[in-house]
């Protein structure tokens, strides 16, 4: 896979390829995770070179990837990430920024940038990232794919770098969301019941926040959630302000 990365998506220290450990759903398909996931044998450098230096090879293999490898898709590396995943831009001063193929010249955002840009590079099939505040969510926007951030604690994050881990949550990207959804299936196995949603609210203070062409980008989905559940109720979410609120997430992140 290295010499095919004409990105600078994958990570080359710490190399890593691993075959299926069983035949399942996700037979034929490829990933790549995200180099705060741990895999047995080999170094986790989470973006920087301190970190990789002074780390041991690990023991153990995330369960995240374990059940990826079980389910038939085949590992072709570990990719590049923000220093410590603290970052939403995707650039590393010591490895550089991966190439964001969908949007050239402008960030792959972060901090899962390394697994986001190959998606979108089509290098594979679907990647690992994790989301503390937006780390998932945002370099899927920027890289025009899918992403998702499930339910805090949902899929395991055992054997992996943390940074804040009330609020750190694994996720993946797909550029198809039928493999999206088949990755979700392998990941989130044990089905848990979710409480029937009862209404919809939008948070006025972040609508307005949103330039006009985001909100009609919005407006399809938000009529199709009203169909189910009734007219939405508008809310300030942030009466003091969301900046107020990123600030304080900052400090609570790094706590």
């Amino acid at each position: 896979m290295l010499t095919r990365d004409r990105l600078g998506a994958f990570c080359r220290e710490t190399h890593v390829e691993l075959k299926p450990r069983g035949a399942g759903p996700l037979a034929g398909l490829t990933f790549a995770a995200k180099d705060v996931f741990h895999v047995a044998a080999h170094r986790t450098g989470a973006g920087n070179p301190d970190w990789l230096r002074t780390h041991e090879p690990e023991a153990r293999t995330a369960p995240a990837v374990q059940q990826l490898l079980e389910a038939g898709s085949r590992l072709v590396g570990k990719t590049l990430c923000d220093e410590l995943a603290y970052s939403l831009m995707g650039e590393n001063v010591h490895y550089g920024t991966p190439v964001n193929v969908n949007a050239p010249g402008r960030v792959p955002g972060g901090s899962s940038s390394g697994s986001a840009a190959a998606v979108a590079g089509g290098l594979v099939d679907f990647a690992l990232g994790t989301d503390t505040g937006g780390s998932v969510r945002f370099p899927a926007s920027c890289c025009g794919i899918f992403g998702i951030r499930p339910t805090h604690g949902r899929v395991s994050l055992e054997e992996a770098v943390p940074l804040a881990p009330s609020f750190d949550t694994c996720g993946w990207f797909a550029r198809d969301a039928d493999i999206l959804e088949r990755a979700g299936r392998v990941l989130l196995k044990d089905e848990q019941p979710a409480p029937r949603p009862g209404k919809l609210v939008l948070a006025q203070d972040a609508f307005e926040l949103a330039g006009a062409g985001v909100t009609r980008a919005l407006e399809p989905a938000v009529a199709r959630v009203a169909s189910k559940l009734g007219a939405p109720q508008p809310v300030t979410i942030a009466a003091e302000g969301l900046e107020q609120w990123m600030n304080d997430f900052r400090v609570l992140q790094g706590a």
